[in-house]
C-alpha cells in the first residue's frame, strides 16, 4: 500500500488534493492507496502553467537545454527502475517481465529524442538570384497528451518525449486506474535538475473533465491521444472545431497470417505471447489467427494446448504467465464478448473465462480463450476485444489470406509467418496496416515509425516523423539585394 495520496504534478510542484479516489490492485482488489481526483481543476492549472512556461522560459528556444533535460529524465528513470516495476505490477497488474519491459524501454525513447533535439532540421535555399529563403521548424506550443491505462509509462513517454524535443511544453493526463503510476513517474521526472517549472505537468482523473478541457482549450493546439477508436473519433470531432492538430493511435485487431511453410515449433510460443502479453490489453494483441489449410489443425491444436496451460496469477507470484485484467468490469465485458460470439456461431476450442473460484477469484483474472470462426462478419472478428481472446480461421491461398486480413476497419499491425522471403514481402506490402512483423510479433523500435491505417490512427509515433505533431514550419524570405553575376559585363 502507498503511504500518502498520489498527487498531481503541476508547475513544478505536487498539488494538495481537493478530492480523493481509491486505487485498486486488480490482482486482489485490495485498496492500495488514494489519489487526487480533481481533473477539471488540475487540467486548467496545468494548461496555464504549461502556457506560461512556453512563453516565459528558454525551453522553446534552447535545444541544448531540451536535450540535456531529456537525458536527465532517462537517467532518473534508470535509477528508479525497480520502483517503476513495483508500481506497474501493483497497480497495473503486469507480471514482472512485462513491467520490466515497460520500465526498461522508456529511457531509450528519452535518449533518442535527446539526440533528435540536437539535430537541426531547418534548411536554407536560394530559389533565385538575390533571394534567400530560410525554413525554420518551431514548436507549436502546449501539447496535450492523453494516456491509456494499459501501458501508462511507456505510452506517456512515447508522446511527451518528441513534444519536449520539439520545444513544446506538455500536459499529460493519466486515467485513474494508473494514478499511482502517474505520481511515481512525476516524482522521477522531477529529479531532472535543469527542467524548468511548468514544462511538464501530469495529472490523473477518474472521469473525463480534464481530458475534455485539453481538447477544448484554445491554449492547447495539439493533442497526442492513445486509446480506443471510438474515443479518438469523439476527440477529433471536438477538436476539429478548434482547428487543432491531432496524433491518434487507436484500436487494432491484428491478424497473424500463418502459411503452410511456417516454422511451427518456433512460432507457437510467440503466438501464445501475442495473445497473453498484458493480458491481451494491448493495441497490437494478436487477436485474429489466419492459418492455411494444410497447417490448420496442427496450429490450432498446439496453440490450444498452450493456452489451456497458461498460468494466470498475480505479479507477486513469479510463476505467473499472465496477470489480471485492469478491473472486474472488463472481465465481465470480455466474457460477454465470448458468450455472444459463441451464440453467433463461433466454436469454443478453449473457452477460458473469468476465474470464479479459489484464491484468484477475488481479482480480475480471465483465462485465455480461443474461438474457431468461419464468418469474417462476426463481431468477435471485426471488433477490438482488448482481452486474451483469439479467433482462428482457415484460408486456402495467399489472395484469400490478404483479403480476410484486410476485411477490417482497423489497420494497426499484422504478422506474417512463412519461410518464403518473396511471399513475406508481397503480403506485407498488400496488407493495409502500419506495421508488419515477419516471423515475429510486435517488434517496435524507437527509431522506426509506428501508427495505423484506416480507423487505427492518424499520424505516427516513434521515428523522425513523430515530431511532426508538435512543430510548425515557418518560411522566412530574405532579399539582401541583387548581386551582379561574377564575370558578367559591367
Amino acid at each position: 500500500m502507498t503511504n500518502s495520496p498520489a498527487r498531481n504534478w503541476i508547475n513544478g510542484a505536487f498539488a494538495a488534493p481537493m478530492a480523493l479516489s481509491p486505487s485498486i490492485n486488480p490482482a486482489t482488489y485490495e485498496t492500495i492507496g488514494s489519489y487526487a481526483d480533481d481533473g477539471g481543476t488540475a487540467a486548467r492549472d496545468a494548461v496555464n502553467a504549461a502556457a506560461n512556461a512556453f512563453r516565459r522560459t528558454p525551453w522553446a528556444h534552447d535545444a541544448e537545454m531540451r536535450a540535456r533535460v531529456l537525458d536527465q529524465m532517462a537517467a532518473a528513470m534508470e535509477r528508479h527502475r525497480e520502483r517503476l516495476i513495483a508500481i506497474l505490477s501493483l497497480e497495473n497488474g503486469k507480471i514482472g517481465s512485462e513491467a520490466a519491459l515497460e520500465a526498461d524501454s522508456s529511457p531509450g525513447k528519452l535518449r533518442y529524442w535527446a539526440a533528435m533535439a540536437r539535430t537541426e532540421a531547418g534548411r536554407a535555399l536560394q530559389p533565385r538570384p538575390g533571394c534567400i529563403s530560410i525554413v525554420l521548424r518551431q514548436p507549436i506550443g502546449v501539447a496535450g497528451v492523453i494516456v491509456p491505462w494499459n501501458s501508462p509509462v511507456i505510452l506517456a513517454v512515447r508522446s511527451f518525449a518528441p513534444a519536449l524535443a520539439a520545444g513544446c511544453t506538455v500536459v499529460v493526463r493519466m486515467p485513474g486506474q494508473a494514478a499511482q503510476v502517474a505520481s511515481v513517474l512525476s516524482e522521477i521526472l522531477a529529479e531532472a535538475p535543469d527542467l524548468p517549472a511548468g514544462v511538464v505537468n501530469i495529472f490523473a482523473e477518474s472521469d473525463r473533465q480534464g481530458a475534455e478541457h485539453l481538447v477544448e482549450s484554445e491554449a492547447v493546439p495539439t493533442i497526442s491521444f492513445t486509446g480506443s477508436t471510438r474515443t479518438g473519433a469523439a476527440i477529433g470531432a471536438v477538436g476539429a472545431r478548434r482547428i487543432k492538430r491531432f496524433g491518434l493511435e487507436l484500436g487494432g485487431k491484428a491478424p497473424m497470417i500463418v502459411f503452410d511453410d511456417a516454422d511451427v515449433a518456433s512460432m507457437i510460443p510467440v503466438l501464445e505471447k501475442a495473445l497473453t502479453v498484458f493480458a491481451g490489453q494491448f493495441c497490437m494483441t494478436g487477436s485474429r489467427l489466419l492459418v492455411q489449410d494444410n497447417l490448420y489443425e496442427v496450429v490450432r491444436d498446439r496453440l490450444a494446448e498452450r493456452l489451456r496451460n497458461v498460468r494466470v496469477g498475480p505479479a507477486a507470484d513469479p510463476a505467473s504467465d499472465m496477470g489480471p485484467l485492469i478491473d472486474k468490469a472488463n472481465v465481465a465485458r470480455v466474457d460477454k464478448v465470448v458468450t455472444e460470439a459463441i451464440a453467433a456461431g463461433a466454436r469454443a476450442i478453449v473457452r477460458g473465462g473469468p476465474v470464479a473460484d479459489g484464491p484468484l477469484a477475488a481479482g480480475a483474472f480471465f483465462r485465455p480463450a480461443m474461438l474457431e470462426v468461419d464468418d469474417n462478419r462476426l463481431a468477435i472478428v471485426q471488433e477490438e476485444t482488448f482481452g486474451p481472446v483469439i479467433t482462428i480461421q482457415r484460408f486456402s491461398d495467399e489472395a484469400q489470406a490478404v483479403a480476410l486480413a484486410n476485411d477490417s476497419e482497423f489497420g494497426l499491425s499484422a504478422s506474417v509467418w512463412t519461410r518464403d522471403l518473396d511471399r513475406s514481402l508481397r503480403v506485407a506490402q498488400a496488407l493495409d496496416v502500419g506495421s508488419v512483423f515477419v516471423n515475429d510479433w510486435a517488434k517496435v523500435y524507437d527509431s522506426t515509425e509506428e501508427g495505423g491505417f484506416k480507423q487505427s490512427g492518424l499520424g505516427r509515433l516513434n521515428g523522425v516523423a513523430a515530431i511532426e505533431d508538435f512543430v510548425e514550419y515557418k518560411h522566412i524570405a530574405l532579399r539582401p539585394g541583387q548581386t551582379a553575376m561574377i564575370g558578367a559585363d559591367q
